[in-house]
Parts: structure tokens; sequence; C-alpha cells
């Protein structure tokens, strides 16, 4: 057999486990991924799983993996509208709706990170947010760093989708999800921009979304205005 054949069998037999761990997660929660009971559900021994994911946590880590990708083919790259504001709460409803649609994987996903560093495919996410983000800074409308507002937004869907998966679904508050989100835009947006003064942060935000775009600057300088127009907004 050709090295790409046994690559490609590899990989096969790979996402075949991952898929089968993944189901085991959502029937039976973390307890049920068992190595034992993985190997014997996708047909295959131990050693198989050991060798192509070193251990329970490497396989559990896959999972994850598998889990943001199932999560980001479900949402779709933003795409700007007149509202950015009604983007992001698209966006919120979205990652609600996913964790309390899968809740044991949400939990290994978001509640379980490795400390110190997200995955690809985590990073994917936070990038789709970010954009989300910039977006609102791109109208004038954010009154704080975008890096601070994207974690804001990240650690509060978190915190709401971990709220309500440990209240019985029928003890649920409706209102709990609305609430945070129009606190949360409410901290770090401004109201509709007019014609009167917005002040110096969310027009400094608004300026720095937009230098990607500005062409007559060279990369030094657009790096040093930068530097000058976070330093306003931090």
């Amino acid at each position: 057999m050709e090295d790409g054949e046994r690559g490609a069998d590899r990989e096969r037999v790979r996402a075949h486990i991952v898929e089968v761990a993944a189901g085991l997660l959502a029937s039976g929660g973390r307890d049920a991924v068992s190595t034992r009971a993985v190997a014997a559900a996708a047909g295959t021994q131990g050693p198989t799983i050991y060798r192509l994911f070193g251990d329970k946590d490497g396989l559990l880590a896959a999972v994850s993996e598998y889990g943001f990708a199932a999560y980001l083919a479900d949402k779709p790259a933003p795409e700007p509208s007149a509202d950015p504001i009604a983007d992001l709460r698209a966006g919120w409803e979205l990652h609600l709706g996913f964790g309390l649609a899968n809740p044991a994987l949400f939990m290994l996903m978001y509640a379980e990170p490795q400390p110190g560093r997200r995955s690809a495919a985590a990073e994917a996410g936070f990038a789709i947010l970010r954009t989300r983000i910039r977006n609102i800074a791109a109208v004038g409308r954010l009154r704080m760093a975008e890096d601070l507002a994207v974690e804001m937004v990240h650690a509060a869907g978190c915190g709401a989708v971990l709220a309500l998966l440990a209240v019985p679904a029928e003890q649920r508050d409706p209102r709990l999800s609305d609430a945070m989100f129009e606190a949360l835009v409410a901290a770090i947006s401004t109201d509709r921009v007019t014609t009167r003064n917005v002040g110096p942060g969310p027009a400094a935000n608004a300026l720095r979304a937009q230098l990607p775009d500005v062409t007559v600057l060279t990369d030094g300088e657009r790096h040093v205005l930068d530097e000058w127009l976070t330093r306003i907004t931090s």
C-alpha cells in the first residue's frame, strides 16, 4: 500500500473514532467517553486510539475540534449589514442555541479549555466574532477597545449558556438571554451615531477599524497610528 493510501486510511479511521466519541459524549456525557467504550463502539482496539490521539485527553481535544467545526459549519461568515448590532445578536442567538442543543459538547468546548491556548477551530470562531465587533467599531458605535469587547461578548455568551444549562429546561427564564444581551450592548456600544459629538473613543475605534483600507499610509505609519488609536480606546 502506498504511503498516501495509508495516510488516507489513517485519517478515515481517526475521523470515524472522533464521530463515535462525539456520539457517546452527546448521549452519555464525558464519563461515557472512555477509551474502552470508544474502541468498542468504533470497532477498533484501544492501542489504535492511543496511537492516533496519544491518550484520552488527546481524544477529547479532537472531539472538541469536531464540535467547533460543526458549530462553524452552522455559523455563516458575517456579511456587513446596515445594523451591526443586529448581526451581533444573530451570532449571540446561534451561540446560545448551539449550547442548549449540545450541552455535553458545549461543556467540553467552553468549560474545559486547555489553559493558555485555543484550538484552531476556536480561533476561527473568534475571528467571526472579531469581525462583528469591528463592524460595530467601523460605524462609530464601539465605546471600548475591540479586544476587550470581543472577550466580554465571548464571556457573556458562555456564561449565559452555562447558567441556563444549570437549570432544568422547564424552569429556564426565557428573558435571561435577551436581558444579558441588552446589558452587553449597553456596555460595549453607544447609541446610534448622530451629528452630535460621540467622544474620542468611538471615533478612534471607527478609524482603527478602517485602517487596513487606508492605502495612503505605509505599513509602518499604519502600525504607529494603530498604536495611538489603541491607546485612546484603552
